[in-house]
């Protein structure tokens, strides 16, 4: 397999046409290389267009999710960004590059390790994996920038919302199956918060947001 060919169709083919057409996303995407946070066994589906197996019965995102919500966050370089799901740990070496500081979450200390791994052997050095459940989020470290939870929730999770700063943004896939869609929420003042639905998507459910959380805007 031609790796770089793989690397380009994947941008131009999946990725652009899914409306990413932020330059510094997309330049980003040809900088990281996806496969060396696949696992083995999959390494040669690194660059299609489906959501990869990872250990503990998680996945990868598809590559056009990944980067549409990376888009849709805007994250600046002074700001700080609090992951859920660490998974793999791709998206926070995506994250790693846009931000200050990165902390991602992982309930599976396997997925955990694999994580913290690939980024050690990525040499980013700003962004910590914890084996921590995020269903609670990140208090003490907080309030963040940004948040992202890396999978679906059954309704945005209020604690999240709470660990925002003013101005910060938290993105999410909300819903079940068949209708979920990504959603990015903005909170504008201590108590006020506005939120956007960006587009129609599918992801796993994400550890511990099974049950619907009430939420303010």
């Amino acid at each position: 397999m031609n790796i770089e060919q793989a690397r380009f169709n994947m941008i131009e083919q999946q990725i652009r046409p899914w409306d990413v057409l932020d330059p510094g996303v997309l330049s980003l995407l040809a900088v990281v290389k996806r496969e060396d946070f696949v696992p083995e066994a999959y390494r040669s589906m690194a660059f299609v267009d489906m959501m990869i197996p990872l250990p503990g019965g998680e996945s990868m995102l598809e590559p056009k999710q990944e980067a549409r919500l990376l888009q849709e966050l805007d994250v600046h370089k002074h700001e700080k960004v609090l992951e859920i799901g660490a998974g793999s740990g791709y998206m926070a070496a995506l994250l790693a590059h846009k931000a200050q500081q990165v902390l991602t979450l992982e309930i599976h200390p396997e997925l955990a390790k694999f994580a913290a791994d690939n980024l050690r052997r990525a040499g980013i050095s700003n962004a910590q994996v914890r084996q921590a459940d995020g269903s609670r989020g990140a208090q003490a470290e907080g309030p963040f920038d940004v948040i992202l939870a890396s999978g679906s929730v059954a309704a945005v999770p209020q604690v999240l919302l709470d660990q925002l700063k003013v101005g910060g943004r938290l993105a999410t896939i909300v819903g079940s199956e068949p209708v979920m869609r990504a959603t990015i929420v903005t909170r504008t003042g201590e108590r006020e918060f506005r939120s956007v639905e960006v587009f129609d998507t599918l992801a796993p459910r994400l550890h511990g947001f099974q049950e619907p959380t009430r939420f303010r805007f």
